[in-house]
């Protein structure tokens, strides 16, 4: 008799059947035809296509700033700088890391490989076997995996429904006097929906708790929000004392590597002195800090704002006009993270593969990343997008969806069942 399957080989099972189904369909795991690209369009299997699905929101790895910069450090430095930091770094690292400081009101900081890295190298120092940690329960994959690490220490982990905070708070005051400090986890930005975490609220509450900690990654906040592009976090208030806010450059900053920003400079050090990733890891390439040199620049000047304020004109115009045209919009804010609902995982496939022959492409979010008859259409606007874009995407979503919920016989009631919207 087979034993039964343990949770783990379960999901990996439903996961390998979901990315298999999206393959075969090739709306998944696909390969650009482009020679170069434009920042709207994307070619595949000989299709030209309008393409919504970069998290670059602000278009600047396009920039020819940014690509002069990288050039102008392959030719000084090479391909790579071939050293542990831990013995040294290039000196592009230091005029990277100066200049993001900045940025962050000269927090100290650390810029590494990514921020899947950082996670897994900060997480399991900063958080203590007397501390508890609570999830919010949309928080990223990346700080979940790296939450996992701590499990070994039987370090106490819950998680709670997404951005509740009367459940966090009542939380906080069951777990206050058995653990010297309570960590909460959550995402500035959501990456799926691209709703926000409640700032304001979560400082509110560190302010009333002095045991709370907040451990934030807001990397889909950075650059289109906040002072100086410093993101959607800060863009809600100054830099809580209790703040440990991780965020990255590989979206709207336009380069690559996760940061690290730390609200004091002895827990900088330890994390400099310990982490696993700045001691054994290799560095970030040359060419990828010289772009960064010239993408914190621009960051630092007036333009940034510039570029806000064309990222918010698009999605106010996203926004007013898929409600116009009758779409079932989730999560109404100005993030550049546009998602419309389609409930069951079949109508989703179908809407890609449409949309796809209609000559548009975007990504689709589906079982398990999203409950199972919470599918949606998951639409990055950048600010290459015109406007024209965006209206000719939505008014052909919108021809497009009755079809295909007619053809898994579903419905937009359905759809606003499952999401609990108001028709």
């Amino acid at each position: 008799m087979s034993e039964l399957k343990s949770k783990h080989e379960m999901v990996i099972e439903i996961v390998n059947q979901v990315a298999s189904i999206a393959a075969k369909l090739g709306i998944v795991h696909n390969t650009t035809d482009d020679v170069s690209l434009d920042g709207r369009h994307i070619t595949i299997r000989g299709n030209k296509l309008l393409y919504f699905g970069s998290c670059g929101y602000l278009g600047l790895e396009h920039d020819p700033r940014l690509k002069q910069g990288a050039i102008d450090a392959i030719n000084r430095y090479g391909t790579q700088f071939s050293s542990s930091r831990a013995y040294v770094s290039s000196s592009y690292y230091q005029q990277s890391e100066e200049l993001l400081s900045k940025i962050f009101d000269n927090k100290p900081l650390l810029l590494l490989q990514s921020l899947t890295v950082g996670h897994m190298s900060n997480i399991p120092i900063i958080v203590g076997n007397e501390d508890a940690v609570i999830l919010d329960s949309q928080v990223h994959d990346s700080v979940q995996t790296a939450v996992q690490l701590l499990k070994s220490r039987d370090v106490h982990v819950e998680v709670i429904r997404h951005n509740r905070m009367d459940m966090l708070e009542s939380r906080i005051k069951a777990l206050k006097n058995n653990y010297q400090k309570i960590w909460y986890m959550a995402d500035g930005v959501y990456s799926m929906q691209g709703d926000f975490a409640p700032v304001k609220e979560l400082f509110r509450m560190a302010d009333q708790y002095e045991q709370l900690h907040l451990y934030i990654d807001d990397i889909h906040g950075m650059s289109w929000a906040g002072p100086h592009g410093s993101g959607y976090v800060l863009s809600q208030g100054n830099y809580h004392p209790r703040l440990y806010l991780t965020t990255g450059l590989t979206k709207a900053f336009g380069t690559a590597g996760g940061l690290l920003i730390y609200p004091e400079e002895a827990i900088f050090n330890l994390i400099k002195n310990t982490s696993k990733a700045f001691i054994f890891s290799i560095q970030m390439p040359p060419m990828v800090l010289g772009a960064t040199i010239e993408a914190a620049k621009i960051h630092l000047s007036d333009e940034i704002y510039t570029y806000q304020d064309e990222m918010k004109q698009k999605m106010e115009f996203f926004n007013m006009t898929a409600k116009k045209l009758g779409l079932p919009l989730i999560n109404e804010t100005l993030s550049p993270i546009g998602f419309i609902g389609v409930g069951k995982p079949d109508v989703g496939y179908n809407m890609v593969r449409r949309m796809m022959n209609q000559g548009y492409y975007f990504n689709l979010s589906v079982f398990p990343s999203v409950s199972y008859n919470n599918t949606g259409l998951r639409i990055p606007v950048n600010r290459l997008h015109t406007f024209e874009d965006i209206e000719n995407l939505l008014t052909e979503i919108s021809i497009q969806l009755p079809q295909a919920l007619s053809d898994s016989q579903s419905s937009m009631s359905e759809i606003f069942k499952h999401f609990k919207l108001v028709a």
